[in-house]
């Protein structure tokens, strides 16, 4: 009984350690993001990378642009509703 104890227990750390460098904050930010009508279908709506790591992330001028503004408003995470205020620039024209 010890033994299966002590294996649930390694087990549990081991995922635990495994989940702690995703950035597990966009995920939620996500959802929110298209419950407001944004067309956030993955990650790269506001990331460089399609399943960004806490340590490696970058962030595409949307990004760039909501951690600015987290900045901006010193708060402590980025809010999908300032999504209203961000304008899109216009793509360049070859």
């Amino acid at each position: 009984m010890r033994r299966t104890v002590n294996r649930v227990s390694a087990l549990a750390v081991v995922f635990w350690m495994a989940g702690a460098g995703l950035a597990s904050a966009t995920l939620p930010l996500q959802k929110k993001a298209k419950e407001l009508g944004y067309a956030a279908q993955s990650c790269l709506f506001c990331h460089n990378e399609k399943l960004p790591k806490k340590d490696g992330v970058t962030h595409n001028e949307r990004g760039q642009w909501l951690v600015a503004e987290k900045g901006k408003r010193k708060a402590k995470e980025v809010d999908a509703s300032w999504l209203k205020d961000y304008v899109e620039k216009a793509e360049k024209k070859k």
